[in-house]
């Protein structure tokens, strides 16, 4: 039988005892009576006592099982806090890297943009030159071209009106005379 069983025991046989004494006297229903052994105060006195003896030891074992879960559930507490704590500095760290790795690859990028842009405007002005030597060589080309036509209508024209002049010239006699010295000088030689 465990302690809270011896308790109730006690209260039973308490109570019983005080109902067969109120019986015995006649007594009925509530009220103050003076007489110590007559009002069962020796019995609530004994009650108490057993209650405070037994009690206590439950008492304070209930109230220790409390304190060491609460310390328990305290340490716990700041074991996550140090954690969260850590993993709070953790974190900030990370973005501090995250944030110079940012930094690193913006500056890189300009740097890369710059080097584009020059590379980019040195094709450009190469490109501009050759354009402009192209431009220069087909000036040429064409204006070369344009002479050599005027030259081959100038003679064109040069032979057309000696040729004329030629036919309206020479008649006949004048052709073989021509002729003739040019054939004996081809054949002098």
């Amino acid at each position: 039988m465990g302690i809270m069983g011896t308790f109730f025991l006690l209260a039973e046989v308490a109570h019983s005892a005080g109902a067969e004494l109120a019986e015995a006297e006649g007594h009925h229903g509530f009220g103050l009576n003076p007489d110590i052994f007559e009002a069962n105060l020796i019995n609530l006195a004994i009650l108490i006592g057993v209650l405070f003896y037994f009690g206590r030891n439950l008492l304070g074992n209930i109230l220790s099982e409390r304190r060491a879960r609460i310390e328990t559930a305290i340490r716990e507490a700041e074991q996550r806090q140090k954690e969260a704590a850590a993993a709070l500095s953790d974190a900030q760290q990370k973005l501090t890297q995250a944030q110079a790795e940012a930094e690193r690859i913006r500056k890189d990028a300009e740097e890369s943009a710059k080097a584009a842009r020059e590379s980019i405007l040195a094709k450009a002005a190469k490109d501009v030159e050759r354009l402009q030597k192209t431009a220069v060589e087909d000036l040429n080309t064409e204006r070369e071209r344009a002479i050599a036509e005027l030259r081959a209508q100038v003679s064109a024209m040069a032979l057309q009106r000696v040729e004329s002049q030629l036919k309206s010239q020479l008649d006949d006699a004048a052709q073989q005379q021509l002729i003739d010295s040019s054939i004996a000088s081809v054949g002098g030689r």
